[in-house]
């Protein structure tokens, strides 16, 4: 890999964004290299859960501009595949069995906050800050919208893509944008504490509702209780339910 780094710690796969002198910022390589490392991740069967960050102090300022000024003049295919790379990162994501956890300090700008978001959790250094500014610069922050819509409702969506003001991490938190927010002298121990609860989750119980969640988008309410009663059933028959049902059952007997 040439513009991130990956590396296992039991059960935990970290991805890192190893680009610090470009604010660790997004071009093909980047995301093809995201790409790749996520689906290797995501089928290495000693991995339960995944984490984002960044090297330096930013998590990532968004595209590289410099690579875009290259390809300014180049054939509208060609930029409709160097944005699908990017789109592939974040629906990989989504589909992916196991979750995906962001950990953002300094600039999660543009396609940076758009990486972001498409994680299933993100967890925010006191210091972090979050912006959507495509539009200032007369692009749009195309893919993100999709889930940043999801995340924090229509009307916040818009004024954030709108205006592309920043947020801090409380006010991030604030409108549904970041799960957690750690304070600095504690951040690297929390987050670490979080991936490895997420670790020891059962795996089958884990893929189950991480599926059945996204799944959700795209139903109505019956639909969706039906889908659940489906899962629900399915749970049951796995060895993880069986054996957590007896460990909790057992532990009650003898209290």
């Amino acid at each position: 890999m040439k513009n991130i780094r990956v590396t296992v710690e039991g059960a935990i796969g970290r991805i890192t964004l190893a680009r610090p002198e470009k604010k660790n910022a997004l071009d093909r390589v980047t995301a093809d290299e995201l790409a790749q490392a996520l689906f290797a991740l995501s089928e290495a069967a000693e991995i339960n859960v995944v984490a984002i960050d960044g090297d330096g102090p930013d998590f990532c300022a968004g595209a590289d501009l410099a690579a875009l000024e290259e390809m300014l003049d180049a054939p509208r295919q060609e930029h409709l595949d160097d944005a699908k790379a990017l789109g592939h990162v974040f629906h990989t994501i989504r589909r992916m069995e196991k979750p995906v956890v962001a950990l953002v300090r300094g600039r999660a700008y543009a396609g940076g906050a758009g990486l972001a978001t498409a994680c299933d959790i993100v967890l925010a250094h006191e210091d972090a800050r979050f912006s959507y500014p495509e539009v200032t610069i007369g692009f749009v922050p195309a893919m993100a919208m999709t889930m940043l819509r999801r995340s924090v409702g229509e009307k916040q969506a818009f004024d954030l893509v709108s205006t592309g003001r920043i947020l801090s991490a409380d006010q991030a938190k604030e409108i549904g944008l970041v799960s957690r927010v750690f304070p600095a002298s504690e951040f690297q121990g929390l987050s670490q504490a979080v991936l490895e609860q997420l670790a020891k989750q059962p795996r089958s119980a884990m893929a189950a509702t991480k599926s059945l969640f996204y799944k959700l988008d795209n139903l109505g309410f019956l639909d969706g209780i039906s889908a659940g009663i489906v899962a629900n059933a399915d749970a049951r028959a796995t060895n993880d339910f069986r054996e957590g049902v007896r460990r909790f059952t057992n532990r009650t007997k003898e209290t």
